[in-house]
């Protein structure tokens, strides 16, 4: 009986430099393994200070400890945007504000959003989170001028963004007050989590360093268990199980993006002209295609559905904020309140694309989609 082939969304990558890694900190190796990749992080983005974090969102939401957000704050994000966006403004009992998107990036609509800070310049508006969905940036020059006119922070969203590239350099070296990733994001899933918060503000990493771990401070050359608390934080702390891991896969970011390049372009090559289909409209060199997201032009769901009988797993980036019971109760939002978020999510759909996906694999995924495809009416 011949094996039916299954294409999930996304595969943990393993390598040589993995295990021996690992195996350093079994063996109770002394190198600190956390410092090591703190310290090559910031090398490998062009960046001053890296603080990691046990996740992703707990680098979001350090980053808002190190802001001082406040009750009765605003903070400025996309609706199309994982839920941890908003929730960690949420939880400081501030207000998330949601703007819609550009329909081709999936990404923020700055004529929108400068927009709203045209009409909304107040105090209480501390910050805005910009989500780079699949590595794709924004225009960065116009965000960083416009934050400085309105005089708002900058948080960057690189959760798929690790390695992108923005005019020749990296993400999180470009300007932003801070930007967060994470390593294990939304449906590709890693067996670790870890997260990294970067800036280059001497006065923010300080912040951020000291509610890093409850707000505990420590003197000099005074025994290990004498410690002093100053404010309140929280335990934000990687493992060092995590951070090895982590640091194998941080040597092969780069050649992980050439391959996630190559993918999609099998992708765009093999697909293009379909009918019911489009696919992404890059504009730049630099999209790193950490996701490849199609627009299906009717019945996604069954689409999806079709697929995984097929054995390919796919993906959602994202069910639209306004759409989620919270806020929508919440705010008072309305379905249309949106209407691009609204239409793009009825027709995005994510592909598997990650580097050990080899281009057979690729071309299977591709005549399934044709074949898929044919039937929609």
């Amino acid at each position: 009986m011949k094996t039916k082939i299954k294409i999930p969304f996304s595969k943990f990558e393993n390598s040589l430099k993995t295990h021996s890694n690992v195996s350093d900190v079994l063996d109770g190796e002394k190198i600190n393994q956390v410092k090591e990749l703190e310290d090559e992080f910031a090398q490998y983005i062009g960046v001053k200070y890296a603080l990691s974090t046990s996740h992703g969102t707990d680098a979001l939401h350090l980053s808002m400890l190190a802001f001082d957000l406040k009750r009765g704050d605003k903070v400025v994000c996309s609706v199309n945007a994982h839920p941890n966006v908003p929730e960690v403004v949420r939880h400081f009992d501030a207000e998330p504000i949601f703007i819609d998107i550009d329909a081709d990036t999936y990404n923020i609509d700055l004529d929108l959003l400068e927009n709203y800070l045209e009409d909304n310049q107040s105090k209480k508006l501390k910050a805005v989170i910009i989500t780079h969905i699949a590595g794709n940036t924004v225009d960065l020059d116009r965000l960083y001028s416009m934050a400085k006119i309105y005089n708002v922070r900058i948080v960057e969203d690189a959760c798929d963004a690790l390695g992108a590239s923005y005019r020749g350099e990296k993400i999180g070296s470009t300007g932003a007050d801070i930007t967060c990733f994470d390593f294990s994001s939304h449906l590709k899933k890693n067996v670790c989590n870890g997260g990294m918060l970067v800036t280059n503000d001497e006065e923010i990493i300080k912040r951020a360093k000291l509610l890093h771990n409850h707000g505990i401070v420590q003197g000099e050359g005074v025994l290990e268990y004498i410690y002093e608390l100053v404010d309140i934080g929280n335990d934000y702390c990687l493992s060092e199980l995590n951070a090895a891991y982590i640091r194998a896969q941080l040597v092969l970011q780069d050649s992980t993006i050439t391959r996630q390049r190559e993918i999609a372009h099998m992708y765009t090559s093999n697909l293009s002209g379909v009918d019911h289909i489009t696919v992404p409209q890059v504009e730049n060199d630099e999209h790193p295609f950490s996701l490849y997201v199609l627009k299906i032009d009717k019945n996604r769901d069954s689409f999806a559905v079709e697929m995984k009988k097929e054995g390919i797993e796919t993906g959602l980036h994202y069910i639209p904020l306004h759409l989620l019971s919270y806020y929508k109760s919440k705010y008072s939002l309305r379905v249309n309140d949106f209407p691009v978020a609204l239409r793009t999510y009825q027709q995005v759909l994510s592909l598997p694309i990650y580097t050990s996906m080899s281009d057979k694999d690729v071309k299977f995924v591709c005549d399934k989609i044709k074949k898929i495809a044919l039937s929609r009416v």
